[in-house]
């Protein structure tokens, strides 16, 4: 059975996917609302089977797979056809989704195409966490929402935090105007949140994703000398409590080898709903 390009004919079906698990799915989600399924759409979603799709995967820059519950068996046909769908050609810059589909998925890429087994790193378990309140016994932080007037030091610190965290500079290879003009969205759109201390931006946290009431936070960031003061689980539960002011729920993932990242976010009230991989470009 093969798969095929979804369209906007589709949407019914791929919402009822997708809201098997709203959290897990945020992304693939928001991107139906951006037109996902509209012609000329930079972005494809498939669907596995053709006749009635039971699993999707958008294929952009990024590879995101959306399997419902299934043996081995299904989910390793509905790789294959997949696989055939989008080419031996990598064009994505990352795979990511819960965690077994998405590492079967890259190890049948890299078995069909070299391209694809070039990745520059893996990262095979990332839980997935989420909050629907915050716990009220951390000691208030001063978070509110980042302005252009603290653009150029909010910038510095979402560079700073790029390259910690994904391990390379966002502004190399002549990225610096698109990284910047995606910061300023994130601005004026009123996602980005953080403390100023003295017009320097010292904590942020950013709404990336934000779709059917679930915000999902990214880019998280303290400013390294201020870390190890007790001060982050304050500041994230302040940003969450903000962000659950106009959202039911606030997830993000996170690697599982920071454990100082895991327990901060247990102690804000986060909650473990699932598990993440990752797979960088």
């Amino acid at each position: 059975m093969r798969a095929r390009a979804l369209g906007t004919r589709d949407a019914p079906l791929v919402r009822t996917l997708l809201a098997a698990n709203p959290v897990a799915n945020v992304f693939v989600s928001s991107r139906i609302d951006a037109g996902l399924l509209w012609p000329g759409s930079p972005a494809t979603l498939y669907g596995w089977p053709a006749a009635e799709p039971r699993h999707l995967l958008h294929a952009g820059s990024n590879l995101a797979p959306v399997f419902a519950t299934c043996d081995e068996r299904d989910r390793d046909a509905a790789i294959a056809a997949f696989a055939d769908a989008i080419g031996p050609n990598r064009l994505c810059q990352a795979v990511v989704g819960e965690s077994g589909v998405t590492l079967a998925l890259h190890r049948h890429l890299c078995r069909r195409s070299r391209s694809y087994a070039g990745q520059r790193e893996v990262r095979p378990r990332q839980p997935l966490m989420a909050a629907r309140s915050v716990l009220s016994d951390l000691p208030p932080a001063p978070v509110r929402q980042i302005t252009m007037a603290e653009f150029d030091s909010y910038f510095a610190a979402a560079v700073a935090m790029y390259t910690e965290e994904v391990g390379v500079d966002p502004l190399g290879g002549g990225g610096r105007a698109g990284y910047r003009a995606h910061c300023e969205t994130t601005v004026r759109s009123n996602r980005a949140y953080g403390i100023v201390t003295e017009g320097q931006v010292v904590f942020k946290a950013d709404v990336g994703i934000s779709c059917d009431g679930i915000a999902q936070v990214q880019g998280v960031w303290l400013a390294p000398h201020l870390r190890g003061r007790a001060l982050a689980a304050p500041a994230m539960a302040e940003a969450t409590r903000q962000i659950l002011d106009t959202h039911e729920v606030v997830s993000l993932y996170v690697n599982d080898f920071n454990t100082r990242a895991v327990r901060t976010y247990l102690r804000c009230g986060f909650t473990v709903a699932g598990e993440f991989a990752t797979v960088l470009y």
